[in-house]
C-alpha cells in the first residue's frame, strides 16, 4: 500500500477527496461511464464531505455502488448504509445512477446474485473504502474472510468485534441491536477494482493500521491483502498513524 499520512482528519479527508476527484476525472477521460464503489461509516465522513464539495466533477456519468448492508435493517434507521449514503452522497450530488444494497430484500441470496450481475456489467474502476477495527474489508470479518472467495457478493455473519465497533461509533445503542448478518462484496470483488482509496482516521484505528502494514498477509487481518494490490492508497491521520503523520500536511 502507498501510505499518505496527514496531521488531522480534515487534512486527510481533503487529500483523499482530491485524489478521488482526480481518479474520477481520469476514468471519465477513457470511458463514458464512471463506476465507483463507496464505503460508509465514521471513517468515510471527512472524505465524502470533502468530495461532494469539489466543483465540476462529472457526477452525471458516475454509476455508484456500495459495499455492504445489514440484513433486516430498515433504510429509515441512521445505521442503515443506504440511509447514510443518501444523506452523505446521493442527495448532495447529481449522480447518474446509484445501486443500493437492499438489506430488506425478500430473498437475500437472489439479491446477492443480482448485485453481482450489476458489478460484472459495470465493472467499477474506483473504490473508496476503510478498514474495520478487526481488519475487515467491507463485512469480510476474520472468521469468514476468504481471499479466494468464489462469490462476488454474499451473505455473511458479523463477528463480535465488528458489532462492538458499530456501537462504539454511535450507530447502535447496544451490541444486541446490531444485526447479526449482512450482505457484502467479497474480497476478490474488491481486489479486482483497479484503484482503492482508503480513509482510516482516528485513534481507534491505530492498532489495525499497524497490523495492516506490518503483519503477515492472512485472513487473521483481512486488510493485509491490500499490500498485494498495485494501487491501494492508505490515507491516515495523526491519531491512526502518529509516527508518520507529520511527514505531510
Amino acid at each position: 500500500m502507498i501510505l499518505h499520512p496527514y496531521n488531522t482528519t480534515a487534512a486527510m479527508g481533503h487529500a483523499a477527496a482530491q485524489h478521488a476527484a482526480t481518479s474520477i476525472r481520469s476514468i471519465g477521460e477513457r470511458q463514458e461511464t464512471i463506476p465507483v464503489v463507496f464505503a460508509t461509516g465514521a471513517s468515510q465522513l471527512a472524505t465524502l464531505r470533502a468530495l461532494v464539495t469539489i466543483p465540476n466533477l462529472p457526477w452525471d456519468r458516475v454509476i455508484g455502488f456500495h459495499m455492504d448492508e445489514y440484513i433486516g435493517l430498515s433504510d429509515r434507521q441512521k445505521a442503515s448504509f443506504r440511509h447514510y449514503l443518501r444523506e452523505e452522497l446521493t442527495s448532495r450530488v447529481p449522480i447518474r445512477e446509484f445501486y443500493e444494497v437492499d438489506g430488506e430484500a425478500s430473498d437475500p441470496e437472489a439479491f446477492c446474485r443480482h448485485y453481482a450481475d450489476l458489478l460484472q456489467k459495470w465493472r467499477p474502476q474506483l473504490c473508496l473504502l476503510g478498514i474495520g477495527e478487526n481488519g475487515h474489508l467491507a463485512f469480510n470479518d476474520p472468521p469468514v474472510a476468504d481471499f479466494d472467495d468464489p462469490e462476488d457478493v454474499k451473505i455473511t455473519t458479523l463477528d463480535p468485534e465488528c458489532r462492538a465497533q458499530q456501537v462504539a461509533e454511535g450507530w447502535f445503542g447496544s451490541v444486541a441491536e446490531v444485526p447479526a448478518r449482512a450482505i457484502t462484496l467479497t474480497i476478490p470483488t474488491l481486489l479486482r477494482i483497479p484503484e482503492l482509496i482508503l480513509s482510516v482516521p482516528g485513534e481507534r484505528k491505530q492498532r489495525i493500521v499497524e497490523r495492516a502494514l506490518r503483519e503477515e498477509i492472512s485472513t487473521r487481518c483481512p486488510a493485509t491483502i491490500l499490500r498485494d494490490h498495485p494501487r491501494a492508497h492508505l490515507y491516515v491521520d495523526g491519531q491512526s498513524y502518529p509516527s508518520r503523520a507529520a511527514q505531510e500536511s
